[in-house]
């Protein structure tokens, strides 16, 4: 069953959604080689709680922590670990909390030192695509029309669409109505309504969309080894519209990165 949430809602899950957001900025001043990713999830449980917000992942069907760490080939659920990034390692971060009764739930994939191109590029197509699927989380559209968006946009480039793993309804619940898969057909699947919140996120693959899972019943990693991205945006239907609730902003504020890729998207400033 589809949640629709009031306007006050909308309000409080942006609050969690920004601290997730900020969360995110403040891992990315630290991402660089020799950092272990157990560090990092350290500061993030910290962070999280001193905003009176608690960790949306740590216990959630017995994960042990606050962040998925997932790098390289890791797709998503990486557990993280004491051993140090390395220069050209890409590592996507996927951090929740709760606050007010509600999640927010947001990811980034980031550079570790000197990438490759061919790896910039995936994670540049993979935000692109991001926000071609939001376009489409509109009153009157349908589930379908999100995933034909992001597969289309991704796989005219090559790259694999992860079918496992989907994007979700958000609110009092981690996971909600409706599904958001990153592929579908066009008028395909749930129609959305005025006041729907989802989490939106392109999970994709620079070769085969198949996967693998580790015997730690947790991490997600492409079967040909090559490496994957994740982003993720939460998003709610006001007057009709996409409004984001998270943002990218404090991650670029941190990295030094002029952009306006999310101005569309705003109804209201944060």
């Amino acid at each position: 069953m589809i949640v629709i949430k009031t306007g006050e809602e909308i309000e409080l899950m942006r609050e969690s959604a920004l601290i997730v957001s900020k969360t995110l900025g403040i891992l990315a001043k630290e991402v660089k080689p020799g950092v272990t990713t157990l560090y990092l999830d350290t500061l993030a449980e910290e962070f999280i709680r001193d905003q009176g917000a608690i960790p949306g992942f740590l216990g959630l069907y017995d994960f042990p922590n606050t962040l998925c760490m997932s790098p390289n080939a890791q797709v998503v659920h990486g557990i993280p670990t004491d051993k140090p990034m390395e220069d050209g390692d890409i590592i996507s971060i996927d951090c929740g909390a709760l606050k007010n009764g509600f999640y927010g739930d947001h990811a980034y994939t980031f550079e570790v030192g000197n990438v490759a191109p061919e790896t910039k590029k995936l994670l540049q197509i993979t935000k692109e695509s991001l926000y071609a699927g939001i376009r489409e989380f509109k009153t009157g559209n349908r589930v379908g029309d999100v995933g034909y968006a992001i597969q289309n946009y991704c796989e005219k480039h090559g790259y694999g669409i992860v079918r496992e793993l989907v994007g979700h309804g958000l609110g009092k619940e981690m996971h909600e109505d409706p599904e958001m898969p990153n592929y579908g057909r066009r008028g395909r699947g749930k129609k959305f309504m005025e006041g729907m919140v989802v989490a939106i996120e392109p999970m994709v693959n620079m070769g085969t969309h198949q996967i693998n899972q580790l015997k730690d019943g947790w991490t997600i990693l492409t079967k040909d080894g090559k490496p994957s991205a994740h982003f993720e945006h939460d998003v709610a239907i006001v007057n009709g519209k996409p409004e984001l609730l998270s943002t990218f902003k404090y991650v670029y504020e941190a990295l030094g990165i002029e952009s306006s890729e999310e101005d569309e998207f705003r109804q209201q400033l944060i």
